[in-house]
């Protein structure tokens, strides 16, 4: 059996989906679709509405579509039009019909820069993927704008095969925070996130996924 251990907004995690960020595992859209509901939920303060966290799923879901009149219905209840923020886990796999994949990265688009950020813990591997996400949502940003620039940021590198899911979460929870604070755009703080600082990170969201369990309906951790 594999139990559900918490029901958060739109997001399920099952009991697999939270021993990942126990051991040295690679994650899944499960558990970065819940950290991105509840950065949206909850540590994005008075910009909530300024910000859109796109899950995992939909983004996969944007880089394959092939027919822009299904892709405009489906991204209508975004209201990328006005939001100044919009953050993405971009994912290498292909196929739209199956799981898969092996790396993650993060793709920001800043409205007041016009221009997509690409994070990418592992030298831009994943680019190929996330301009083809820029361009198809490109025409959903608003009328009358031109062309976002496409830019890969720095991005502190990951250690090992696995870390990536991790990185993106650390990175989109690191640039919320500070265009919370800056109350411009969101910038990474230089060498604020190292290995230990990812390590230290798997076992704080571990902990808050088990103080959710306490309080959700679902089975909670043993």
């Amino acid at each position: 059996m594999d139990p559900v251990v918490l029901s958060f907004q739109d997001s399920l995690l099952r009991r697999s989906d939270v021993s990942l960020l126990d051991g040295p595992c690679w994650l899944n859209d499960q558990v970065i679709g819940f950290a991105f509901e509840y950065l949206a939920a909850e540590r994005s303060g008075v910009l909530r509405e300024a910000l859109a966290f796109v899950s995992p799923e939909v983004t996969q879901f944007i880089k394959c579509a092939s027919c822009p009149d299904e892709l405009a219905l489906f991204l209508a209840p975004l209201g990328l039009a006005s939001r100044r923020w919009v953050f993405l886990a971009v994912n290498d796999n292909s196929d739209q019909t199956a799981a898969g994949g092996s790396h993650w990265s993060l793709l920001l688009y800043h409205r007041g820069a016009n221009r997509f950020a690409h994070y990418d813990s592992q030298n831009a591997s994943n680019s190929p993927h996330a301009r083809r996400i820029a361009a198809k949502l490109e025409p959903f940003l608003g009328a009358g704008r031109p062309p976002p620039r496409f830019v890969e940021e720095p991005c502190p590198p990951q250690q090992n095969s696995y870390d990536c899911g991790m990185y993106v979460i650390c990175i989109a929870e690191a640039l919320c925070e500070s265009a919370g604070a800056e109350g411009g755009s969101p910038r990474l703080p230089g060498h604020a996130i190292t290995p230990a600082h990812i390590t230290r990170k798997r076992a704080e969201w571990s902990r808050l996924i088990r103080s959710l369990a306490q309080n959700d309906r679902c089975c909670s951790l043993p």
